[in-house]
């Protein structure tokens, strides 16, 4: 009740540009009533004040839960991107990193096909890149993906409804096939299936989280037609996780935080079809003073650092740190 007072004193006081939202803020709850009562008993249109209040409402309302409620046009596309296509390769002969692209079976069976390659070579780490993943309808998809890795048998996350009952609660039902150093890679488009992927990892498989906070909606969302083509799009449910409770609406936050621009982290996911993400991970040599160069009085070290500074490379700084993770904690186990 506090707050619908709070919502209708801080709409009517806003017409007045004299009057800050801070003035609002600092009321008491006495003060809060007091104000509220001398607007029924003496503004010159109660019509128009009930009308008021209402919206006043029900935006406050929507602005607090975000994104855990919107109004939508009804029957409006989805709107979400082309995912990037799947990706795997070995990063510097000591990591082995995966891009799923997205959460299908299609790609649940190609990692599984990465992965044993990469037990064959013995590669004991892997970077799973979680970043650019659309949102999926669902959470049983996420679940097989984290069954890879995490031990059979333990609660992976649990489905919460408005009731007790509706709960579902989602464990591994095998055994995983990668036990080695996992880090796990996110930004701030990270919704849905793909950021309770990463949490569920870093509870169940002690991985390490690199990147940006994620989206914060790990949750199901449900429209309710409201008439004239617009809809109320409602989270009819939420994940939580057995350590580190609900995602909705903090996300997951990272253990390194390291951000990449979403132009720049396209742009190089785009090259990367062709030409493999080690290219924007690795950073070459700088070409040294040599007996060639000597004979052909050049300078490499002069010519290289113009170079450089005229078309810097591009970098996906997000997967260097994380690299510069594995590196790190091989270097400490060995």
């Amino acid at each position: 009740m506090r707050g619908f007072l709070f919502f209708l004193l801080a709409t009517a006081l806003s017409c007045h540009a004299a009057t800050p939202r801070e003035t609002v803020d600092s009321l008491d709850g006495t003060q809060v009533q007091k104000a509220l009562e001398t607007l029924k008993t003496h503004f010159v249109s109660p019509a128009e004040l009930e009308e008021a209040s209402q919206r006043a409402l029900l935006e406050g309302l929507l602005g607090r839960i975000a994104p855990g409620a919107s109004l939508v046009e009804s029957n409006a596309p989805a709107g979400e991107s082309k995912p990037f296509p799947f990706l795997a390769e070995i990063l510097d002969g000591k990591a082995g990193y995966i891009r799923p692209g997205t959460l299908d079976s299609a790609a649940l069976t190609r990692m599984d096909s990465a992965l044993e390659n990469f037990s064959e070579k013995a590669v004991g780490a892997l970077i799973l890149d979680l970043r650019g993943i659309p949102s999926l309808p669902g959470y049983d998809s996420c679940a097989e993906f984290a069954q890879r890795f995490s031990p059979k048998g333990a609660v992976l996350f649990t489905i919460e409804k408005p009731t007790a009952k509706q709960e579902r609660i989602v464990t591994g039902e095998s055994a995983p096939l990668f036990q080695g150093v996992l880090v796990v890679l996110v930004d701030s488009q990270t919704r849905n299936a793909a950021e309770v992927l990463a949490a569920t990892l870093r509870d169940n498989a002690k991985a390490m989280v690199v990147g940006e906070p994620t989206a914060g909606e790990a949750v199901e969302f449900s429209d309710f037609p409201l008439g004239g083509g617009r809809s109320l799009r409602v989270a009819v449910s939420r994940v939580a996780l057995p350590a580190g409770g609900t995602l909705f609406p903090k996300g997951v936050q990272p253990d390194l935080a390291v951000r990449l621009d979403l132009e720049t982290r396209d742009r190089i996911f785009e090259l990367a079809r062709e030409e493999g993400v080690s290219r924007f991970t690795l950073d070459e040599s700088s070409p040294r003073m040599n007996e060639a160069a000597l004979v052909a009085n050049t300078n490499p070290e002069i010519s290289g650092e113009t170079s450089e500074k005229s078309t810097a490379p591009l970098r996906d700084t997000v997967l260097q740190r994380a690299l510069d993770l594995v590196t790190a904690i091989e270097f400490y186990k060995k």
